[in-house]
């Protein structure tokens, strides 16, 4: 929903090329000790761990990017409390932890068997404020027929968003899933919000931090009648949420209600994920993936990295695995 007209406000060209571009730059997330951005590239083959440093004040590259190959498709990632140089993250088929140094999966829970590899894979994720990974699934032939397209026909979507506990227990939390992406939570940890980026709708729910249990699901973003796919996802201190909508150009920023205040247009048709970083964590960073329909622009720069330093707005860093 939208009060009136969107401001809208141009976020410019690639901040940071990725040699001929990323099929799909994913994850991004900023580490303060050493001002390092950490990203992959899900789709290459092999797949890729970007990790970049950066003056935290201006946000600018210092020296090459360095580029790790990995084992498996790693989608999102996170750091770890109190384990330096290591990650959790979603890979194919579950959790894993990641190794800095090398590139090397540990795999901790396999969640999807190998021989549904076909049918569904895991996507996007977050962490909670009590250190809880959370991560979404794909419904491999739910997401084929194309955003807002399934066919009743398909039934139901198979796709789960799950919650792995640093204590190493794993809990379904929801179902019916197309396309899981862009979890986040508001700044008092009393909601959560996700995305499910093929139906083109962002849910909210109330969440009790404490157990980790959610309830009263509703509809907080509904862009079905309109264009562009909600991806990755950050808020900001205010509790608005800023969105990278693939299919768009665009990072879209909601407020809590889901009113549509304003947009950020960039050289890149799919914008994928967001994340603060900087000494204030005043720079968003956003990783994009490279426009392959037929009638994609010649000057698209998608596969690149891109950054935008919004005025007089903060985000916060996404909280670390503890476990």
């Amino acid at each position: 929903m939208s009060s009136g007209p969107v401001e809208v406000l141009q976020g410019g060209k690639a901040w940071l090329r990725c040699g001929q571009g990323m099929n799909l730059g994913e994850a991004p997330i900023y580490r303060a000790s050493d001002s390092t951005l950490h990203w992959v590239d899900c789709l290459c083959e092999p797949p890729e761990l970007h990790i970049q440093r950066v003056d935290p004040e201006t946000g600018d590259a210092i020296g090459d990017t360095r580029v790790l190959q990995l084992e498996d498709s790693v989608t999102v990632a996170f750091f770890r409390k109190e384990k330096p140089g290591s990650y959790i993250c979603a890979y194919f088929q579950g959790v894993a932890f990641l190794d800095e140094a090398t590139g090397k999966l540990e795999v901790v829970k396999e969640i999807i068997p190998t021989e549904d590899r076909g049918i569904r894979r895991f996507n996007d994720g977050g962490v909670d404020a009590k250190g809880r990974f959370w991560l979404a699934e794909i419904d491999r032939v739910a997401m084929a027929y194309g955003a807002n397209k399934l066919p009743a026909s398909h039934g139901e979507p198979i796709g789960r968003l799950w919650r792995y506990d640093p204590d190493g227990t794993l809990h379904l939390m929801e179902t019916g899933i197309i396309c899981g992406n862009g979890l986040a939570w508001s700044p008092d940890n009393k909601t959560m919000y996700f995305n499910d980026s093929v139906a083109m709708m962002v849910f909210a729910y109330d969440i009790d931090l404490e157990s980790g249990s959610i309830s009263n699901k509703r509809l907080c973003i509904d862009r079905r009648t309109s264009f562009g796919e909600p991806d990755g996802m950050v808020v900001d201190t205010e509790g608005n949420l800023w969105i990278a909508v693939f299919a768009s150009s665009r990072v879209m920023v909601f407020s809590p209600a889901g009113e549509h205040l304003k947009d950020i247009v960039f050289s890149a048709n799919n914008m994928a994920c967001t994340t603060w970083g900087g000494r204030e964590f005043d720079i968003l960073y956003i990783a994009s993936g490279k426009d392959k329909s037929p009638d994609a622009s010649q000057h698209d720069e998608g596969g690149h990295m891109f950054r935008y330093k919004p005025v007089g707005v903060k985000g916060m860093p996404k909280h670390e695995f503890d476990g």
